[in-house]
């Protein structure tokens, strides 16, 4: 059993930053990926970042160089520093967790971008 559990969301003004949290517990053995997604209302969920098992990572355009997505093996926990945030940015960002070819999704946590 794997569980996720996001955290670090909130609400700032643009040109901000915050550091979310995605935080694995149980069969943490063998993760292989972490990744962030965010669901804006009225949009579809997007793809953010991915980090890897070898740390190699992976972004959205619309997130490059701005976001930065790290993981720390011992604690079995990703984050991703969001600096120079904007309203577009508004949205619940979920972590999933990839792990011997299933996905764990954590609940969500509100990031809320003010102009």
């Amino acid at each position: 059993q794997v569980q996720v559990v996001e955290s670090g969301g909130g609400l700032v003004q643009a040109g901000e930053s915050l550091r979310l949290s995605c935080a694995v517990s149980g069969s943490t053995f063998s993760i292989d990926s972490f990744l962030w997604y965010r669901l804006a209302p009225g949009k579809e969920r997007e793809f953010v970042a991915m980090i890897d098992s070898d740390d190699s990572t992976g972004y959205a355009d619309s997130v490059k160089d701005r976001f930065t997505i790290s993981r720390d093996h011992g604690e079995n926990t990703a984050y991703l520093q969001m600096n120079s945030l904007q309203p577009d940015d508004t949205a619940v960002y979920f972590c999933k967790v990839s792990r011997q070819l299933r996905d764990y999704w954590g609940q969500g946590t509100q990031v809320t971008v003010s102009s």
